[in-house]
């Protein structure tokens, strides 16, 4: 990713909408459907600043990789341990058959080959392991926010299956999120493509507006893996090895 969206998250991942109100979504689709054990390990691999981390904590005990430097002194400081360097897929130094719990939040888009990275992460896993994935959707929504991401891709359904299927993976309560404020993202997006401003500055709008945001995001943690939403800016699944 571009150094500015690392700036970006550190300056904004405890005060954004996106940030703050995903974390509890995330939380509470691991609580429904995680099924983890009370001594889970768990696995953030491409952990950015290290602010999912006290969430996945709740979950286990936490060990995080992520490439950036600057970023990975962020996330170490707030851990409190170092966080690993290994880049997708190689993963050199993450021991095989160690976790009950991988999680890959809006990483596998950044991988050339992402079957290969979903294959590596699927050898960390303890026998009734589960990958945490979630991607961004649609590729008719490509903007300059993925160029600046340096996503390769952006997922549908069917893609992201097609992918899970290659690596040897099965879904688990695959779902649409962030599905509520869809419709304004959609023509924000198209608006800023007609007028030539399509904008990769993903910075908190306005301070009540950004709590507003917050509040109709955060809704969906009632919602995500219990009723079919709508299509929306990303796809969430839990996936398990073949049996």
């Amino acid at each position: 990713m571009d150094r500015i969206v690392y700036e970006r998250m550190a300056a904004h991942d405890t005060t954004h909408w996106w940030y703050r109100a995903r974390r509890d979504i995330l939380a509470d689709y691991l609580t429904r459907w995680g099924g983890l054990p009370n001594d889970s390990r768990i696995l953030e691999i491409g952990c950015g600043t290290g602010h999912n981390l006290p969430m996945l904590a709740q979950f286990g005990e936490i060990d995080a990789i992520e490439i950036d430097e600057t970023a990975r002194e962020t996330a170490s400081a707030r851990l409190g341990k170092p966080v690993g360097t290994s880049p997708l897929p190689e993963l050199e130094g993450v021991e095989p058959g160690s976790y009950d719990l991988v999680a890959v939040l809006d990483v596998v888009e950044h991988v050339e080959d992402d079957v290969a990275a979903l294959k590596a992460i699927a050898t960390a896993l303890k026998p009734g392991g589960k990958i945490l994935i979630t991607v961004p959707a649609h590729q008719w929504m490509w903007s300059a926010h993925d160029v600046v991401n340096h996503h390769k891709r952006r997922y549908s359904k069917a893609t992201l299956l097609a992918a899970l299927a290659a690596a040897g993976l099965e879904p688990r309560k695959l779902a649409w999120f962030n599905s509520l404020l869809f419709p304004a993202a959609v023509a924000a997006r198209f608006v800023g493509k007609l007028t030539g401003k399509d904008d990769s500055d993903d910075s908190p709008p306005p301070k009540a507006l950004n709590a507003i945001f917050e509040r109709i995001f955060r809704l969906e943690r009632h919602l995500v893996g219990r009723v079919p939403l709508p299509p929306g800016l990303s796809l969430i699944v839990l996936a398990v090895p073949k049996a």
